[in-house]
């Protein structure tokens, strides 16, 4: 699938202002309806979020295999409840996209 470069970065930047931080709990009602997804620390949200609204199947499915791109799981939903968390998240939708904080390096 050929994307035009000046869109890509368009909707980049379109993601990237979409993106902000929210409490765990004001997402909870939209994990009890399936649509949360999780995004491991190693990929870049914005980059997930242009894959996905990009219906790039083969990067999606690759991501999902390799176990760095998966619905919440319920331990996830009560380990974030748990500790209050707040995580960054971007919607496109039907999907809330959500990722914990990178770790900082020393």
């Amino acid at each position: 699938m050929q994307t035009n470069p000046e869109k890509d970065t368009d909707l980049r930047l379109k993601v990237n202002s979409e993106t902000a931080r929210l409490p765990w709990r004001e997402l909870e009602k939209h994990f009890a309806q399936g649509n949360v997804v999780w995004i491991a620390n190693e990929l870049d949200l914005v980059e997930v979020a242009v894959r996905i609204s990009h219906d790039d199947k083969s990067t999606i499915t690759q991501w999902m295999a390799n176990g760095q791109l998966a619905k919440v799981s319920d331990q996830q939903a009560l380990d974030w409840q748990a500790a209050d968390a707040s995580l960054w998240a971007v919607v496109v939708s039907p999907f809330i996209l959500v990722q914990q904080d990178k770790p900082t390096k020393h």
